[in-house]
């Protein structure tokens, strides 16, 4: 497990030096004067290209102590605080006093300015000491280049030493979108000038500095301060920064360094507490934003809806032809409502499907038609759909009707330019998966019916689910697709806009039925749409189409209201005549989003570094222990070498034939509960899981049992590389995850986080107790806590995951199965692994 050495950090900060103290405690202070109502402290210190002027001049020693949030503070305050320590190490107090707070951060300032102002004409804010990060390792690596102007990687001089700064640079450009390229640029490129010798001029006389020091008597009065004869002699505890920061004459040699290992764990549990505290950072409002709809052709709310009137009794006689069919077969609502549908002059067909799931066969119907466009050419078209049940089972008994007198609503009209097709399936899973494949032509014929009448391409389409009696308050929009797919977010803030602005009817999003717009509402919001997506299941009619680029959503009514069927209908109405509107597929706004409210989003840039940094912790585990297992082997207690300088400078030879074997092993093993809870019949998943629930507890002491009492027993340099590759396995996983479903990345990373931390434990009450652990956070354990919050058996989840795999082909079973529970296997193995693992091999020494 990790063990945090409280007494190695508690002896560093009681050796920093007084400088570098002073700029955490004002760093930290300012940070806390932010929280002050009546004093915006960050508008008043940060670095303003419009507002820097003479009068203004003290923002260049305040932008680099204020900071946009508490994260940024700690990250800059890790990364800057050993630099800055350093350098008073080396150039004294006073010196670093009057650099710090003068030229170091008045000439990255100016130039910033400069550039803002009178090239790119912009004028982007700027605050955080990482400038002074940037600084300080652009002067460091000048210097060090002057002794060593290459990094040497097998035995070749093959970097350029000055240019390492610029590496760090372009990373955490990457690292971090919301950082400035160029304010860190600009202390970067001052940071290169002050290494090549301007850093002399810019300080103080020595001769002042010793007069002021011998004056005052600052060395025996001021507590932690470092005095000119101190940093003459280097007798103040830290090496001069010449010497601490040089960089090796060989990457090979820093990697041998035993220290090195020690930070991994620091910084893998960093980037873990880092990615989780981002997401909740997310709902405020400095990081999330307003909606807007990008896409000018939309123009939604500017027509007038003319559903209505005559209309509602067209509606209340198709309502009564709908009721007589409850209880009726799929064969007969069809026969019943396709000459309805063709006395309005238009094209019907049918379609068959049978699809067959967890030991149910889920077949039907699907009648649909087709409306040609008076303006159009056939080449594009948007889709009606209305499910004779939605997904919790209820009778659609006003959306049929709705979607039937919406349709010969539109056949009098003659300003539409893209085809319409009703669409009506027995079902919201597999009738619209089935239709929407046959349509693509993606469908499995031996399954799905081709389609006999098609038209132009699918621009969006709308699923009308209302199935309650009464009259509503609001609508609801689902709009989670299958495998956490998402519509074009202009198609979620045109209904928004064209439901509140023009018609007074208000919107919700995820079920949050009451929302006040603050911030715990905005949270729940927002991990309810990451749960949702996650999971991966279609939410929707609409869902299935969301997968070929088909922005789609379903409208819901819910409350008790007075807004009738004719209010659904005009919005339905004014939804289709924006999308009628579109000149091309929706494309100018975004795809990927976590929405807060109806009117509040965040895009992919700022929230994926969240699931980015957790995913890293894996690869930052697993490269710390290929590096460790790499280590030359410590000798036998009480066998002391001949000579220190016969210790071993080669890397040790790493045995890989058992590891990769054993990793490769458990991934084979996951394609196990894959097939079963997939393709099992409902009547088998319960005693099927309670069975691979013992299994699963059985099998990591089994592993654990074979590999150590084996003819050639595991050495602990190879539990180091299980969990190397079953680490590196999962991190690549996951980062990779991250960009297609980020929630359901994230949701994983979170839940084998402590598998980064996992050690071959040394006690058997410590193995067992780390195991018992392990299980808390195992597949099956984390399932069976999942039902229980959800009010639903095993069973159930089971059978939706296996329905939502054969028909809508969800991939979240996958994850689960042949990505999780792997690396939950070898985690267990390991902690289960001999004593004294996390040691390398004892051999003799001679």
């Amino acid at each position: 497990m990790l063990k945090l050495n409280l007494q190695r950090v508690v002896k560093y900060v009681d050796r920093l030096p007084l400088f570098t103290r002073l700029v955490i405690v004002l760093a930290v202070a300012l940070e806390m004067a932010a929280v002050l109502p009546w004093w915006d402290i960050r508008a008043w210190g940060r670095l303003e290209p419009d507002l820097f002027n003479v009068w203004t001049l003290y923002r260049a020693n305040t932008y680099p102590l204020i900071h946009t949030d508490v994260i940024h503070l700690i990250v800059n305050l890790f990364a800057v605080t050993p630099l800055v320590e350093r350098f008073e190490a080396e150039y004294g107090t006073l010196t670093s006093l009057a650099l710090f707070f003068g030229p170091l951060s008045l000439l990255p300032a100016v130039i910033y300015v400069g550039i803002e102002r009178f090239l790119l004409r912009s004028n982007t804010s700027i605050m955080g000491a990482s400038i002074w990060g940037f600084l300080l390792i652009g002067m460091e690596a000048i210097r060090a280049h002057r002794t060593t102007p290459y990094l040497v990687i097998r035995g070749q001089p093959t970097i350029p030493m000055w240019t390492t700064p610029i590496a760090v640079l372009l990373l955490t450009a990457v690292l971090m979108p919301g950082s400035s390229f160029l304010g860190h640029l600009c202390g970067l490129a001052v940071g290169y000038i002050c290494g090549m010798g301007l850093i002399k001029l810019l300080a103080p006389p020595a001769w002042a500095l010793r007069l002021v020091e011998d004056k005052l008597n600052l060395r025996l009065r001021v507590p932690y301060y470092v005095s000119m004869d101190q940093v003459a002699h280097g007798r103040f505890g830290v090496l001069p920064l010449t010497t601490v920061g040089a960089v090796p004459t060989s990457v090979l040699q820093l990697r041998r360094d035993p220290r090195i290992l020690k930070l991994p764990p620091y910084l893998s549990l960093l980037c873990i507490l880092v990615g989780a505290a981002w997401l909740f950072l997310l709902p405020l409002d400095r990081y999330s934003r307003r909606t807007y709809i990008s896409e000018n052709a939309l123009l939604p709310g500017q027509v007038h809806t003319y559903f209505g009137g005559s209309d509602q009794n067209v509606f209340r006689a198709y309502k009564h032809e709908v009721n007589e069919l409850v209880g009726k077969s799929n064969a007969e609502f069809n026969d019943k409502l396709e000459p309805i549908v063709k006395s309005l002059g238009l094209k019907t067909a049918r379609q068959n499907f049978t699809y067959h799931a967890a030991g149910h066969t889920y077949s039907g119907e699907n009648l649909y038609a087709i409306l040609q466009a008076p303006r159009g050419d056939a080449t594009e078209a948007i889709v009606l759909v209305a499910a004779w049940e939605n997904v919790k089972h209820e009778v659609n008994r006003n959306g049929i009707p709705l979607a039937l007198t919406l349709l010969r609503y539109f056949k009098r009209w003659s300003l539409w330019s893209k085809d319409i097709i009703l669409l009506l399936t027995p079902d919201s899973i597999a009738g619209p998966q089935a239709w929407v494949d046959a349509y693509h032509d993606a469908h499995d014929t031996s399954r799905v019916a081709s389609l006999p009448l098609k038209s132009g391409l699918l621009q969006g389409a709308i699923a009308i689910d209302y199935a309650q009696e009464n009259r509503f308050e609001s609508v609801h929009i689902v709009y989670d697709g299958v495998n956490g797919q998402l519509p074009n977010l202009d198609l979620i803030n045109s209904i928004v806009n064209i439901a509140g602005g023009q018609m007074g009817i208000g919107t919700t999003l995820q079920e949050m039925w009451n929302h006040d717009n603050g911030y715990p509402d905005r949270l729940r919001t927002m991990l309810r749409g990451m749960l949702k997506q996650g999971l991966g299941l279609a939410s929707g009619a609409h869902s299935s189409f969301i997968p070929y680029h088909v922005d789609a959503v379903t409208l819901r009514p819910f409350g008790e209201g007075w807004q009738d069927e004719m209010a659904m209908g005009r919005l339905v109405e004014g939804t289709f005549r924006s999308l009628n509107n579109l000149l091309e597929h929706l494309h100018q706004s975004f795809f990927f989003y976590l929405l807060m409210q109806r009117e509040r989003f965040v895009s992919i840039g700022t929230y994926l570094p969240s699931a980015m940094l957790v995913a890293a912790n894996f690869t930052i585990m697993a490269i710390a222990l290929w590096m460790k297992s790499g280590q030359p082997a410590t000798p036998v207690e009480g066998v002391t070498p001949k000579a220190k300088t016969e210790t071993p400078t080669t890397t040790a030879e790493r045995d890989l034939f058992l590891p990769l074997g054993v990793v490769t092993l458990i991934q084979s093993l996951s394609i196990i509960p894959l097939y079963l809870f997939n393709h099992a019949p409902e009547s088998m998943l319960t005693p099927l899981f309670a069975t691979f629930a013992v299994i699963n507890t059985l099998l990591p002491p089994a592993l654990s049992h074979l590999l150590t009492h084996s003819h050639t027993p595991i050495t602990p340099q190879q539990y180091n590389l299980i969990q190397s590759f079953s680490l590196l396995l999962l991190g690549m996983f996951l980062s990779s995850l991250a960009t297609l479903n980020f929630s359901l990345a994230m949701i994983t990373g979170l839940l084998t986080s402590p598998l980064s931390f996992v050690r071959p434990a040394k006690t058997q009450t410590a193995r067992w107790a780390v195991t018992g652990l392990l299980h808390a956070i195992s597949p099956t354990a984390v399932l069976v806590a999942g039902a229980v919050c959800w009010g639903v058996d095993v069973t159930s989840v089971l059978r939706e995951a296996a329905v939502g795999w054969h028909v809508c082909g969800t991939y979240s079973a996958v994850v689960v199965w042949c990505v999780w529970w792997p690396a939950w296997v070898a985690g267990s193995v390991v902690v289960l692994g001999g004593r004294g693992g996390g040691q390398g091999n004892k051999i003799k020494v001679v």
